[in-house]
Order: structure tokens, then C-alpha cells, then sequence
């Protein structure tokens, strides 16, 4: 049997020919429909996070920042009164502020390099085969998915002066009783402690993953050698570590510089002051204060732009270090 082809007598070639194409292919506004929907659906797929992002994100950090160059009241926000610079010159004269940033730098270090270093030998000691490994990671994570008001309350308790626990311990070992929230150096080390039991799991873990990026075969390679669990971890575990440390490094600076729930809830009924003399005020607390007390929505605003400017130096100093680091490597 042969193949036969059937043509219309009397209809034209070329519009046979457009009728097989047309039964072959898609039509011309198909194919243009096609090319749109390649070129401008990705677009249509992020859409929705941008316009949540400069609506609850972009649209407030700008308006902040319109807000710290006039005097505004909480009284009457809607009332704005032009002052240019004046708020931040006021506030770069004010000791509370130096006060505050003081307290933030110093709770931020007390708090970030022991935890950062408690993270790094806790996931060293993950890292190995233990009997209930997940049982041991997901109690590592449990104080970051505790509430903050719960967790502080606790601590809170803890450190009470005449009925806590951590005064009931120094007294059995013949130590005097400690105000942990009216000393100076007592109520930062008790804000501290407070970062440090929540989030040094929650690193550990990032840790955990990134050695587990490690090749067993350096391990393996240093044991034939000789080298001892603490050797491989200095000179294998650490060096390839670098970036996330960095990372973790960066991450916990913004957190501190930030911190505002912890003190807060720890000074208790004044505890937008961060004690009675201010001992433990940070940024965040001294910004609540002047805005959601003292009334001035302006010098708040001011306050929040420095600390937003204080974020993008400590972003801008970790970017520089990540490049050095990986022209090193």
C-alpha cells in the first residue's frame, strides 16, 4: 500500500500548505502569549515579596527617617515640624544615648563571644557519632523556639537577690548574696547570660552543618597521623569554618546592637530605663523610651536611623573581611 496524498482540486498550494502548518504548530498569538509568559512570569512570581517588602519594610524605614528631621510628638503625630539635623546633634549631646551604646557594646560582647565559642565545642562534640544525636541537636534548639517573655521571667527568677537560685548557690559556697538588677556589671552579665542561653544552640547547629560540609577524609588523613581530636579541630575543623564563623560573627553583632527584649523584661516595671541608673539601657530601650514615654517620636525616629547606620558599618565590615578571606583561600 502507498502513501497518497489528497489535495482539494482547485484550492491554491500556498493555502493548503497554511492549513497543514496551522494544524502543525500554534497559531501566531499563542507563540507571542508563550514569550510573555517566559519572560515576565518570574517577575510575577516575586512580585508579591516586594511589594510586601516596601510596604512594611522600605515605605516605614524611609518615613522613619523623614520623621527624624522634624519635631514630632506622640501626642499629635500628625503635626511635623521642621528641624533638620537637630534631633541627631541632640542626641550625638546626650550622655544617655553614650550610655546606651556603651551598654549595648558591652552586653553585646559579654554575650556574643561566649556563645559563639560554647556554639563552636558543642557542635565539634555533635559532629561525632553519639548515641540520640537528633535527641541532643533538637535540645540545642529548644531555648531558640522559647518565648522570649517566658525565658527572661525565668531568668528573672534565677537571679532574684533575696529568693534566686544563683544567690542561694553563692551562698552555700560561702559567697555574699548579689543585686543582679541594681549592680552595674552583676545586671549586664544576667542580660547576657540571657542571649546566651537562647542562641547558642541555635549556632551550634549552623556550626553542626558546616562541618558536616567537611570531607571525612582530612579527619581521616590526621588520624593516621597522629593528630589528637583537638589538633584536628584547630587546624582542620577551624580554618574551614572560617566563613560561617564570620557569618555568625556579623549575624550576633546585629542581634546585640538590636537587643531590646531581654533588658526590657528584666528591669521589670521600669524597665524601659534598663535599671535605675541605667546600668543595662541599650539602644533599643533608650529609643522606646523617648518615643512610647517621653513622647518624642522624633529623636526616637533619630535614634533608630543611628542604629540602622551603626548595622550597615558592621554589614559593610563584615562584607570587607568575607572578601579578604576569600582572596586568602
Amino acid at each position: 500500500m502507498t502513501a497518497t496524498t489528497t489535495v482539494v482540486e482547485g484550492a491554491p498550494a500556498g493555502e493548503a500548505a497554511g492549513r497543514r502548518q496551522g494544524r502543525a504548530g500554534p497559531g501566531p498569538w499563542r507563540s507571542r502569549l508563550y514569550r510573555w509568559d517566559l519572560r515576565y512570569s518570574p517577575y510575577a512570581f516575586v512580585a508579591p515579596f516586594f511589594l510586601f517588602f516596601a510596604a512594611f519594610g522600605l515605605f516605614p524605614l524611609l518615613y522613619t527617617g523623614w520623621a527624624s528631621l522634624h519635631r514630632v510628638e506622640l501626642t499629635s503625630p500628625g503635626h511635623m515640624e521642621w528641624a533638620g539635623l537637630h534631633n541627631y546633634a541632640r542626641l550625638l549631646g546626650n550622655d544617655f544615648f553614650w550610655n546606651a551604646l556603651r551598654n549595648t557594646f558591652t552586653i553585646g560582647v559579654l554575650s556574643t563571644v561566649p556563645q559563639l565559642l560554647m556554639a563552636l565545642g558543642l557542635a565539634h562534640l555533635l559532629h561525632y557519632r553519639l548515641r540520640a544525636a537528633t535527641f541532643w541537636r533538637v535540645a540545642l534548639l529548644t531555648p531558640y523556639a522559647t518565648s522570649v517573655a517566658a525565658a527572661t521571667l525565668v531568668f528573672v527568677l534565677i537571679y532574684g537577690r533575696d529568693y534566686g537560685m544563683v544567690n542561694w548557690a553563692l551562698d552555700a559556697v560561702g559567697i555574699g548574696p548579689v543585686d543582679w538588677q541594681n549592680g552595674t556589671w552583676s545586671s549586664r552579665c544576667a542580660v547576657s547570660s540571657i542571649v546566651i542561653w537562647r542562641w547558642t544552640g541555635y549556632n551550634a547547629l549552623i556550626y553542626l552543618a558546616a562541618m558536616q560540609a567537611v570531607p571525612d577524609e582530612l579527619y581521616e588523613s590526621a588520624a593516621l597521623d597522629g593528630a589528637s581530636r583537638l589538633r584536628q579541630f584547630r587546624h582542620i575543623t577551624v580554618p574551614a569554618l572560617r566563613p560561617t564563623i564570620l557569618f555568625t560573627i556579623v549575624v550576633s553583632t546585629i542581634g546585640a546592637t538590636q537587643l531590646f527584649g531581654e533588658p526590657l523584661l528584666f528591669g521589670g516595671a521600669g524597665g524601659q530605663k534598663g535599671g535605675a541608673a541605667h546600668q543595662f539601657q541599650t539602644l533599643g530601650l533608650y529609643l522606646y523610651e523617648q518615643g512610647w514615654f517621653n513622647f518624642h517620636l522624633g529623636r526616637a525616629c533619630a535614634v533608630a536611623w543611628t542604629m540602622f547606620l551603626i548595622l550597615l558599618l558592621i554589614a559593610a565590615a563584615g562584607g570587607l573581611i568575607a572578601r579578604r578571606l576569600r582572596k586568602e583561600g
